[in-house]
């Protein structure tokens, strides 16, 4: 029986080997976005980080203002 079990029993480079077929199988099946796709998103995530980048540098200001009033109010 332990005879059989090293028979069977997959080596580490026969194991490396079979994740490799079976990565490049998987990565055929991807359905890959055109370089027009690719461009759109891209400007996509820009617009919405500076959009959220604004957002929350207004609110910064607003607060530290906010917060500088408060401690100007019981500092005098």
């Amino acid at each position: 029986m332990a005879e059989n079990e090293k028979k069977t029993k997959v080596g580490f480079f026969g194991r490396i080997s079979k994740w490799m077929r079976e990565l490049k199988s998987e990565l055929k099946k991807v359905q890959w976005p055109s370089s027009k796709q690719t461009v759109n998103n891209t400007v996509i995530v820009i617009v919405c980080v500076v959009i959220v980048g604004a957002f929350i540098w207004i609110f910064d200001a607003l607060a530290s203002g906010v917060i500088g009033a408060i401690l100007a109010l019981f500092k005098g």
